[in-house]
């Protein structure tokens, strides 16, 4: 370890944390990743229950495969895309282990981050000084010094309000027993919350499909157990997708089961609707929702349960002594928003991005992975991987490296966060369309689309959330 130099620390071990800590590694830089919670992968445990849509080859980082080959690791082959649980327990532990425990330290949450011996509103000397992370562990507060700082931590203690301005909706917070978070496992730890009960689930991404789908499955086989899905959109055709026309089989399968459940009734779907209070009926067994449509005000009553999958905003709290330069709507840094922009984008539309788009005024400082995305939905793993490749190049002083992008990927993308209902493998292009080559100039995938065009993503095989303007109920999805 080069004790002259204090380390560069790396906030979160999940996979784009521990991405970095090992290319940080690969560059002899030393590097110290603090995780809060009790394991790695803390946030993916919570969701450990769910499949994603992300095949193996698209989740490990190709250093980190490199270093793991050496303990005698083999990268699983199967073609089932891993659960959460499965990614922990499969490539992050032993990762961690292959790091060492005093590069990776868990029970360390970091509660603020400065710099030493100034706040921000000092200038002079500020590049020189080194920053201060301020870490809480179980035998109290301490300091540690470092050479950069990687904010790694994600997004997931942080979930959107109900509230349909943004806000939390009227009466939220003392209906919070009812609200069951954006993924609860039904089928499992959670499934006496759900059986022979009337739950709703708020929101039009793969979190709430994933949760539909598995309400869906328990009202098989227990009766009385009633779903109603409540969208802000006129229509869910964005997330309905392709159908038989996606060359991604279980995304389509999972658009497909959606919108036959819908069409016979099993899912009582309220479009337009855009949540404006909770209020728990007086003998505290049931809530009600109520919020604004285009015909009016309208309540749903009787509710045992509210799954919120509403999304997610990043902890901007621990960066306040920071110099910052964030989008003021997305609150991802500036220069990257307009790649990822959910208004145009789906992550299959979102190009590779380096170290020049995360960049702060704060040298030294960069936001990567998901909390790099601000609010918006679009995160890749493997996007992440690259953009901490990039980082640990930049640290190092290779440039040229750090300029270079190294990832391809299908153009429909291989979203991390899209969690689908079926157990099929995962592979291939949006109507067979071949992958698009690596980046050769910044500025020429870097551009945002031009006002009108719809790009075509992985989210459901349809692009940004202008569809739903752009396309009337009824259409859209891949090669429609």
């Amino acid at each position: 370890m080069n004790l002259s130099r204090p380390p560069v620390v790396v906030i979160g071990a999940g996979p784009v944390g521990l991405a970095a800590a090992t290319h940080l590694r690969a560059r002899g830089l030393d590097a110290r990743v603090l995780e809060a919670g009790p394991d790695v992968g803390a946030a993916m445990t919570d969701w450990g229950h769910i499949r994603t849509f992300t095949p193996w080859r698209w989740i490990v980082d190709p250093t980190a495969r490199d270093l793991l080959v050496e303990t005698g690791w083999a990268q699983p082959e199967e073609d089932l895309p891993p659960t959460g649980a499965e990614i922990v327990s499969e490539y992050l532990r032993p990762l961690a282990a292959a790091l060492g425990p005093e590069v990776v330290r868990t029970g360390s949450r970091v509660v603020a981050v400065s710099r030493q011996g100034l706040d921000k509103t000092r200038t002079t000397g500020r590049e020189e000084r080194p920053f201060v992370v301020r870490v809480e562990t179980g035998d109290g507060v301490e300091d540690h010094l470092a050479a950069a700082v990687i904010d790694a931590s994600g997004t997931w203690g942080r979930p959107n309000p109900l509230g349909g301005s943004g806000l939390p909706a009227h009466g939220e917070e003392d209906a919070r027993g009812f609200m069951v978070g954006p993924l609860p496992d039904v089928l499992g730890r959670d499934r006496g919350r759900f059986a022979g009960r009337r739950t709703l689930v708020v929101g039009l991404g793969h979190s709430a499909a994933n949760t539909l789908l598995n309400l869906a499955a328990l009202a098989q086989e227990e009766p009385g157990t009633q779903i109603v899905w409540a969208i802000r959109a006129p229509s869910p055709d964005r997330l309905f997708g392709g159908g038989d026309a996606d060359q991604l089989e279980a995304r389509g399968r999972l658009g497909t089961d959606l919108r036959s459940l819908v069409a016979s009734g099993r899912i009582e779907l309220v479009r337009g609707f855009a949540t404006e209070s909770l209020t728990v009926a007086p003998d505290g067994v049931t809530v009600s929702v109520t919020g604004t449509t285009a015909a009016g005000p309208r309540t749903l009553d009787g509710l045992h349960a509210v799954a919120a999958a509403t999304g997610f905003r990043p902890d901007l709290s621990v960066l306040s002594e920071l110099r910052l330069d964030l989008d003021p709507g997305l609150e991802a840094p500036s220069r990257l928003a307009p790649l990822i922009d959910p208004e145009l984008h789906s992550c299959g539309t979102v190009p590779p991005h380096g170290h020049r788009d995360l960049e702060q005024p704060e040298p030294g400082f960069y936001v990567v992975g998901m909390k790099s995305y601000g609010r918006a939905p679009t995160f890749l793993i493997t996007t992440g991987n690259e953009q901490v490749r990039s980082i640990a190049a930049a640290l190092a002083g290779d440039l040229e490296a750090a300029d270079a992008v190294e990832l391809v990927l299908p153009e429909t993308g291989v979203c991390s966060a899209s969690l689908p209902l079926t157990d099929d493998a995962v592979d291939g292009g949006c109507c067979g369309a071949p992958a698009p080559a690596a980046r050769e100039t910044e500025d020429e995938h870097h551009r945002p689309l031009s006002e009108g065009l719809v790009p075509q993503g992985f989210a459901t095989g349809v692009g940004g959330r202008r569809l739903d303007l752009l396309q009337p109920a009824g259409g859209g999805g891949c090669c429609s």
